[in-house]
């Protein structure tokens, strides 16, 4: 539904209102998925697949200082006072973060090993 592959037309006349209904239970698995400051853009759309598009285009995106902010953190991060579980838990979630934000290349190239090597 949110890609595009199962569209309404394509599918029989007969069996568009179950199509519709699926659509609607996607739209609104994804709408209370989201954090609320989000549901403006996307609360009177109509079609899972606009909604999903939307946020893609939002959020697939490398952002350049939050990458560089990331880098940051994860090379100034200290325990202080925290026990290790506690401050391992901080880090691991700003590696998995910065992870998330510099996606792998998915080509095989000597660069590209060098690359996932260093993540």
């Amino acid at each position: 539904m949110v890609d595009g592959t199962y569209r309404k037309e394509r599918f029989l006349e007969m069996m568009w209102n179950h199509s519709e209904r699926v659509n609607t239970i996607v739209l609104s698995w994804i709408m209370n998925s989201v954090g609320k400051g989000l549901l403006g853009g996307i609360m009177y759309a109509s079609s899972a697949q606009v909604v999903w598009e939307d946020l893609v285009e939002r959020f697939n995106k490398i952002d350049g200082s939050r990458t560089f902010n990331l880098h940051k953190e994860i090379a100034t991060l200290s325990q202080g006072t925290s026990s290790v579980s506690v401050y391992f838990s901080k880090l691991k979630d700003l590696w998995e973060e910065f992870e998330a934000l510099v996606p792998a290349s998915s080509c095989d190239c000597p660069k590209s090993r060098e690359f996932v090597a260093y993540l």
